[in-house]
């Protein structure tokens, strides 16, 4: 029964991993049409729609979080709109695998900040790790070289938005809905897209095809979401997330067929490296646990 359930946790990671990809095709394209914060706001209004639907079927809104929780919530979304504003603009500039590639050093950087601020041990494997994994990002960033991107900087610093993003969430109490810290996400990001759209008075007319582009990149965000949260209650965690790094090949896959994007051999050993690394970590945590 047990691995049944594992195997159906298994495909709805991969599954997820599929939609956030996508949803980073879609947003990369409308992007190029609009400007980074018309795309933020035009998706967020869709998916401040969905996410709110969703959460009030859900019965999310039912209790609301205590006055701790609520600072919790609000610094949290402070690093998720970080976060986004950088890895955004990071996309729009720099091939989709990479960009991607760079995100997927988040395990081994949330193990090092607990160790920082949370007072974790980690033992040496798990250290050497880290220590390789790292080694593997700067692989792919090339700094110091002729194809180094400065979008690069920007990639690495919603890596540690993230970071602190969810060493935050193990500050809320067991009482605080996923969906409802989501919906108050989706919305403050928007309302973040839009004061900037004001105050620059940027605001360009958009396509049809732009508007589906960001309405799929709605959903498929939603449809990832969900699908990540149904595979961690469905599979045991050391077994389901290493199927996160199955977002790699449909980057590669994506950035190749979309932007005729390739990676050169220095930037796959790196992919190959973070990834490996991160899988270890995973498995390092399971048996330490």
């Amino acid at each position: 029964m047990q691995n049944s359930q594992n195997t159906k946790g298994a495909f709805l990671m991969a599954g997820s991993m599929a939609g956030f990809a996508f949803n980073d095709a879609a947003i990369k394209l409308g992007a190029t049409d609009v400007g980074i914060y018309q795309a933020i706001f035009v998706r967020g209004v869709f998916a401040s729609l969905l996410i709110g639907l969703f959460a009030w079927r859900m019965g999310a809104f039912k209790q609301l979080p205590n006055r701790a929780d609520l600072f919790w919530i609000g610094l949290r979304t402070m690093t998720e709109l970080g976060a986004t504003i950088c890895f955004l603009t990071a996309l729009l500039h720099m091939p989709i695998a990479n960009v991607t590639a760079i995100l997927q050093a988040l395990p081994l950087t949330v193990s090092l900040a607990a160790v920082w601020l949370l007072n974790e041990t980690i033992g040496w494997r798990r250290a050497g790790a880290i220590i390789v994994g790292l080694v593997g990002v700067m692989l792919i960033i090339k700094p110091g070289t002729e194809g180094f991107n400065n979008y690069a900087i920007l990639a690495m610093i919603a890596v540690v938005f993230i970071t602190f993003r969810d060493l935050i969430v193990r500050q809320f109490s067991e009482q605080v809905s996923t969906l409802f810290v989501s919906f108050i996400t989706a919305i403050a990001i928007t309302l973040a897209g839009a004061i900037v759209l004001v105050l620059s008075n940027s605001w360009q007319p958009m396509s049809s095809q732009t508007v589906l582009l960001l309405l799929l990149a709605s959903v498929l965000i939603f449809a990832g979401y969900y699908c990540s949260i149904a595979a961690m209650r469905f599979g045991e965690v050391a077994i389901v997330a290493p199927f996160r790094y199955s977002i790699m090949i449909w980057a590669i896959l994506l950035g190749w067929i979309i932007w005729g994007e390739t990676p050169d051999h220095l930037t796959m050993i790196g992919m190959m490296i973070v990834v490996l690394m991160g899988v270890y970590t995973f498995w390092r945590e399971r048996v330490r646990k």
